[in-house]
């Protein structure tokens, strides 16, 4: 017969990272004992962060953090990383006073206001810039963020910006390698992690390029290579794709194109006019 009071406690133990690390502390080296003190005082560093944080703030090695994540019962880092976004998510979702739909739509208007508390009044100006000066404009990403990527083309449209956005990263690539100190790319990616993402826009660097990021993270590895980051409020891991990342990634886009309109004096409603009508007949009823 399931034992479901059995298997809540344990999901409740394995939830308690402070708890497995208590329970092993007195066999763990003197190295790993710093790797428990920095996890249970960095929860969200380690969750949205790589080894390299750790490494960083620890003065450890791989091998270090690899054995002390399976002295604790994980297979390796990464599984002991998903746990703690499991975690964090489920924690998140403990039992609220308010209808789910209302959870919602309070998440949404907080991921905005987030966003733009984020918003960096001299970076903006400066990407802002980057895009009037453009020969040309590209936008790089991939999966949810490559979407993003595609809406991100449709709206410039609207303002008269023709964008080639791309999705894929072997075409990336092959534009990348085209690219000359005249051109510009926007990269998106909520973690800013997003290997294909970063591999395009490094050799778009290396071709002169310059690059306008779209992520939450100044310090990863997209960021750094990034002439300017304009950041969002929202993390990925375990919420990738998530509605909310994709609220956060379009506001900074929408962001970018009220400034340009504003600092290039551009006629907004007479663009939106000429696209209108260029599409009124297609419309079965006119």
């Amino acid at each position: 017969m399931y034992n479901y009071q059995e298997k809540y406690n344990w999901r409740i133990f394995k939830m308690n990272i402070d708890n497995l690390i208590k329970d092993k502390y007195e066999t763990l080296t003197k190295s790993e004992k710093k790797i428990a003190q920095y996890i249970m005082n960095n929860k969200k560093s380690i969750i949205y962060g790589t080894m390299e944080t750790i490494k960083k703030n620890v003065s450890v090695g791989d091998a270090t953090i690899v054995r002390f994540s399976r002295k604790l019962g994980f297979s390796g880092f990464n599984d002991l990383k998903i746990d703690l976004a499991k975690t964090e998510l489920e924690e998140n979702n403990i039992d609220s006073s308010h209808d789910y739909y209302d959870d919602i739509a309070d998440r949404l208007i907080s991921t905005i206001k987030d966003t733009a508390s984020l918003i960096n009044p001299s970076d903006l100006n400066k990407a802002i810039q980057l895009i009037t000066n453009c020969h040309k404009l590209y936008i790089f990403g991939v999966g949810h963020s490559g979407e993003i990527g595609k809406d991100f083309s449709k709206m410039l449209l609207r303002i008269g910006l023709i964008v080639q956005s791309e999705t894929d990263p072997h075409f990336q690539s092959q534009m990348a390698a085209m690219m000359t100190n005249n051109d510009l790319v926007i990269g998106i990616s909520l973690s800013g992690e997003t290997k294909d993402t970063y591999d395009s826009l490094q050799m778009a660097k290396k071709s002169g390029a310059n690059i306008i990021s779209i992520t939450n993270n100044n310090l990863s590895s997209i960021a750094q290579i990034s002439d300017i980051t304009l950041r969002t409020s929202i993390e990925e891991f375990l919420n990738g794709g998530s509605l909310a990342g994709q609220l956060s990634q379009l506001y900074v886009c929408e962001v970018l194109i009220r400034g340009y309109e504003r600092q290039n004096g551009v006629d907004a409603v007479s663009l939106r006019e000429k696209a209108l009508r260029s599409i009124m007949d297609k419309r079965l009823n006119n």
